[in-house]
This record gives structure tokens, sequence and C-alpha cells, in this order.
């Protein structure tokens, strides 16, 4: 890595300044140009993995301001059966409205029995899809908050439409970006395991859902960071002027 950066003329980062000057900092001609969201460009685009299931947003419509909570792992964040079934039942312990995506190979083979049941008890509330138009989603005003892996992507589409997370990382740099998201930022709360160190509960799920949907401070600092994100990539943003010097360098 540090080799062909050397070979480099120049070093973009899907980040902004303001959101962590001390490590852009410490790397030699990066520069920050984002958050790059798909809703900034013009015309058609591609990116999605797999269709998207657009009805949610209808489904989104319907629901309260600030209820629904958003949870989406990735198209990579795979589940033990057992796993699967505790957060299964953690969001039907919550009782509040929620969608969530779970694509067909999430786990190795659903329990169909276990899973049906599931669907009819939550048909009033709940709602499910293989995939979503994800920023979309994040936008909408029912959104509460945003059970993620906290993969890049995943986290600057939270901190661009100012929704508390609750981190459930999964694997590489993930972890990071949840300290980051929990401790630096403060615009989210992690999921700890059991006493054994790996499961995580259904009553940790939904305790921790509960709590993050009680602090207005967490709300406050994630409705902040939005307004910075926002501001970087608006005509004498940061990444405004990062990008449009990036343009001049390449003309000349």
């Amino acid at each position: 890595m540090n080799h062909h950066l050397r070979l480099c003329n120049w070093l973009l980062c899907n980040s902004f300044y303001e959101l962590d000057s001390p490590a852009c900092n410490l790397i030699p001609g990066i520069i920050p140009v984002g958050p790059l969201l798909l809703g900034n460009q013009l015309g058609s685009h591609a990116g999605s993995f797999l269709p998207q299931d657009s009805t949610c947003l209808s489904w989104l419509d319907k629901q309260a301001v600030g209820s629904v909570i958003y949870v989406a792992f990735g198209s990579i964040a795979t589940f033990s059966q057992q796993q699967f079934d505790e957060l299964t039942l953690g969001l039907e312990l919550i009782s509040q409205p929620f969608l969530w995506v779970v694509r067909s190979d999430v786990i190795g083979g659903l329990n169909s029995e276990f899973w049906d049941g599931f669907r009819t008890r939550i048909v009033d509330w709940g709602k499910i899809v293989e995939w979503a138009p994800q920023e979309k989603v994040l936008a909408h005003p029912s959104i509460a908050c945003f059970l993620s892996h906290c993969g890049w992507n995943s986290t600057l589409e939270g901190i661009s439409m100012g929704v508390p997370f609750l981190c459930w990382p999964y694997h590489g740099d993930q972890f990071h970006n949840k300290s980051y998201i929990c401790d630096v930022w403060k615009i989210g709360l992690g999921l700890n395991p059991d006493e054994n160190g790996w499961l995580i509960t259904r009553h940790e799920i939904k305790t921790k859902i509960e709590t993050l949907l009680s602090d207005d401070g967490i709300k406050i600092n994630a409705l902040k960071l939005k307004e910075i994100a926002k501001k970087s990539v608006t005509d004498g943003g940061s990444s405004f002027k990062n990008f449009k010097s990036f343009i001049e360098q390449i003309k000349h």
C-alpha cells in the first residue's frame, strides 16, 4: 500500500476534513472530497449490489416521524442461526416499527417455521426487504436510528443524514469506525456480547435501542455532524474546494 501510494499523483479520500482532521494531517497529500453520495449525482447511476425494493419507501411514508429502526448489515456480513434468532427476537421485543434488510445469504439456511412465525407476528409494524435504497431510507423523516455493521459507506450515509447509530461491526475497519461513532463523534452506541463473548442477546438489543432512542445528546451530535458534512460539499466547503483544486490540477 505504502509503495503504491508513493507512485500516486493524487490520493482522493471519501471523507471530509472536519470529520477526522488529525488523521488527515498525518497523511501527506491526502485530498478528502467526501462524503460522496449517490443522491448527489445527476442522472442515472450504478452501484447497487442487489435489486432495490422501493416498496419500503411507501411503507416508511405511513410511519410516524422518528419512529422506525432501520437495520442493515451491508453485502457481506453473515450470522449463525442462533445469533440471527436473537436479533429477530430482539426486534420483536422492542415493539417499535422497524425496516430490516435481510439478504437471502445472511445465514446458511433460514429456519422456515421460526421465520414464518416471526413475520406473521410483526406484520403490523415490521417491514423486511432483501435490499433497500439506503440513502433514501436514511433520509426519510420516519427513521429514528440505524442498526449497522459500520461499513464506511454506511457510516458516511448515516452521518450525512443525521441518523444515530447502533453499532454491530463485523470485520476489518468496521470496528475502528464503531470506535469513532461511539467514542469520538458520540453519535451512537455499541452492542456488547454476553459473558461468553460471542452472542449479542435479544435483551442487549432491546435495551440498547431503548437507550439510544432516549438519548437527546446523541441525536443533537448526529444533527450537528450532518450539517458539517453538508457544508463540506457545498460551494466554499472543504471537500468542495479540494475537488475543485483536483480538477484544476488535471486540466493543467
